[in-house]
């Protein structure tokens, strides 16, 4: 079936973990842009400050503090979004938590807590949307990671539970195209972006963790989930690096491991302390920060060529240079030597 999703400016959107990182960015980008919002996380101060931030603006925001991890939370999320709007034409499954340390180190019960939120979360939402998508029609956009694909050192937990993610979300669109629905489900896969996500994670590294570049602003990962809102898309990358880290994993694995050896496990520890205490992570509680940007030191591209190329496949110059920019990226980490 051939589904034809309204333009952003037309469209109701839910949107879990939207007061942080991706999810903010997503949401005041859409707000721009026309859209009414449904706005979904556990912090709930953040939350009312953003939705109050659209309106002044001149937009429509609907705040429901909502914690993914109970699925009465959810239903009653896509309830607040019909009895406000009635309906929604987009649901964005954001809402996620990290853990960084050696897989031998994290408690079995963090891990659990942890698949609670990335992926039953998403889930519930999924159910939840299709429910009402199935007669409305729209687009459901889980967001994965690059590491759907192939675990990073020191993220092992996180990784696995986005593999389960990207299984879950490829099971779940073979049914709704089966059953001919109208809803698009998309798998938007990001690399490393710079969001408070390393600051909120569990970390059980002696500093504080960090991502390893090359590394994208929240806003790209925004872009790319409104294009995927109005566009049809089946899977979307964003940022070159993190397609290359995939195909090498597909095509060298082992290249892969020795990245992750030579280059992931030393420089995630940022030797700078924590700001957070280990027991008062976002697996425990709510940030209650208001921000898009998080901790990287580095340079932060706040465009990624390759997914635009992706988006808009006949523009050949922009896939060029996205290509060479991973490429050069592979090169400079397979050139470092451990213990440097």
């Amino acid at each position: 079936m051939v589904v034809k999703l309204k333009p952003v400016s037309e469209q109701v959107i839910v949107i879990t973990g939207a007061s942080s990182g991706i999810g903010l960015a997503t949401a005041r980008m859409a707000a721009r842009q026309g859209a009414k919002l449904v706005l979904a996380a556990r912090s709930t101060n953040a939350l009312d400050a953003l939705a109050a931030e659209i309106e002044a603006g001149g937009g429509q925001a609907l705040a429901v503090p909502t914690d993914v991890a109970k699925e009465e939370d959810v239903e009653a999320l896509a309830k607040a979004a019909v009895d406000r709007f009635g309906g929604f034409d987009t649901w964005v499954n954001n809402a996620g938590t990290g853990i960084y340390g050696r897989p031998e180190e994290i408690p079995v019960d963090e891990m659990r807590r942890l698949f609670d939120v990335n992926l039953w979360g998403l889930v519930y939402g999924s159910r939840a949307a299709l429910r009402h998508l199935r007669r409305r029609g729209g687009a459901l956009i889980n967001v994965g990671s690059t590491e759907s694909h192939r675990a990073v050192a020191l993220q092992g937990v996180y990784s696995a539970s986005k593999h389960a993610v990207k299984a879950f979300t490829d099971e779940f669109r073979v049914f709704v195209e089966a059953d001919g629905a109208p809803v698009v489900v998309t798998l938007v896969k990001p690399g490393a972006i710079d969001t408070p996500f390393p600051l909120n994670a569990k970390n059980y590294l002696d500093s504080e963790p960090q991502h390893v570049p090359p590394v994208y602003a929240a806003g790209t990962v925004a872009e790319a989930i409104l294009h995927c809102a109005a566009v049809p898309t089946r899977d979307l990358f964003v940022g070159s690096g993190g397609k290359m880290i995939e195909a090498m994993e597909h095509y060298a694995p082992s290249l892969a491991d020795t990245v992750m050896l030579r280059n992931v496990i030393p420089d995630t520890p940022s030797g700078r302390p924590p700001r957070r205490a280990r027991d008062d992570s976002g697996l425990e509680r709510p940030s209650e920060n208001l921000a898009e940007g998080g901790n990287y030191p580095g340079h932060v591209q706040q465009v990624s060529l390759y997914t635009r190329a992706t988006e808009h496949p006949l523009v050949t110059t922009a896939v060029v240079a996205g290509v060479g920019l991973a490429l050069a990226t592979v090169a400079s980490l397979g050139a470092r030597k451990p213990g440097r």
